[in-house]
């Protein structure tokens, strides 16, 4: 009997060591892939980035050598280039703090790796995510939060087109971290013990700011100074430019006075950030657009839900209120500190993930 074909994501750091081995028991045929996404233009520092750097290309060769598992390396860095690099440093000159794990998630791995899987007739590909799949009468293929709820990336796969969850295996969903270190141990596995990266793969040190100005330098000089002012229009100091600052960042804001002041709103029309205490940080309501669902909405609109505005967050029940065709308000049970435009709201009744989209106001 033929075994179905699986295109195994492979970053050459544990999770996905450990994918291929469970793709392997499983009894299906992989493939081992991994993606290069990104290469620092000349004049930008190197960084020996998790997803990109030759040491972890290499791994990943080592890991299916070990298990006799064919490995190729395809070059996607001009889909990564445009859909992820380029968006992200066109949000933060609108004034926006983005996510760019969606967008390398929706056009990289369930666009790009898709459509491979598809030239290498493979039915399925699978990845190192800590989430899991299920199929029901009700709903169909539904998606839903990992067993590791500090390790869950439920998160940042609203965005993937729900036709796609069919063609989906997560192995590690119902795995925890110290349980998928235990299997690379067992094995043996030279990506045992590499830590979890903390930094976005193209960004040095997570210093973004100095990246829009090494990737971006023609953008970044014609950023003007502008004010900062309070709520009341009272102009109480002098900004660098509006992609250098984030809703509710406190640091590095060159502010003096009696409290702390926060970064609450940012203007780019009139070149404008206000200002306040942190008190006056918290929200009950924001606006999403850009919308997803994994859950049609007709089966969930007047429920209950979950909403989670960033990655972590601990989540708030929340109300949906329609605004137009592809436009919700949110309004929160309690209020939010710092919803920032840019990141995503995402939407949950218990695990199960109904879809979500990006915070606009």
């Amino acid at each position: 009997m033929k075994k179905n074909r699986v295109l195994v994501a492979m970053s050459g750091g544990v999770d996905s060591s450990v994918c291929l081995i469970k793709i392997l028991e499983q009894g299906y045929e992989p493939i081992g892939v991994t993606m290069k996404l990104w290469e620092s233009p000349d004049g930008l520092p190197a960084t020996d980035s998790y997803c990109c750097s030759l040491e972890s290309i290499n791994n990943a060769k080592i890991i299916c050598q070990k298990y006799n598992v064919p490995h190729y390396t395809l070059d996607f860095r001009n889909e990564f280039k445009k859909n992820v690099v380029d968006y992200l440093v066109n949000e933060y000159f609108k004034g926006n703090t983005p996510n760019p794990c969606i967008n390398c998630n929706k056009y990289l791995r369930w666009g790009s790796l898709i459509n491979q899987a598809k030239i290498l007739e493979a039915d399925f590909i699978a990845t190192g995510h800590y989430a899991i799949i299920k199929k029901d009468k009700k709903h169909g293929f539904t998606l839903s939060k990992g067993k590791d709820t500090l390790k869950d990336q439920s998160y940042v796969l609203w965005n993937i087109d729900k036709k796609l969850l069919s063609k989906t295996l997560f192995p590690l969903g119902k795995l925890s971290k110290d349980e998928v270190r235990k299997i690379a141990l067992e094995n043996k596995l030279i990506t045992a013990e590499i830590p979890d990266s903390q930094e976005l793969c193209f960004l040095p040190n997570s210093d973004y700011r100095q990246f829009l100005k090494d990737y971006a330098p023609k953008r970044s000089s014609k950023e003007k100074q502008g004010n900062f002012v309070l709520e009341n229009g009272q102009i109480i100091g002098k900004h660098m430019g509006i992609s250098n600052y984030t809703i509710g960042q406190r640091r590095k804001l060159g502010l003096s006075g009696p409290e702390p002041n926060y970064v609450k709103k940012i203007d780019k029309k009139n070149n404008i950030i206000q200002v306040s205490s942190r008190e006056k940080m918290f929200f009950e309501e924001c606006n999403v657009k850009n919308l997803n669902f994994l859950i049609p909405l007709e089966k969930w609109k007047k429920s209950s839900i979950t909403t989670y505005i960033r990655y972590n967050h601990k989540g708030v029940g929340s109300k949906i209120e329609f605004l137009e065709k592809d436009a919700l308000k949110i309004k929160f049970k309690s209020p939010q500190f710092a919803v920032t435009p840019g990141q995503s709201a995402v939407f949950y009744q218990d695990d199960l993930l109904l879809g979500g989209g990006i915070i606009s106001k």
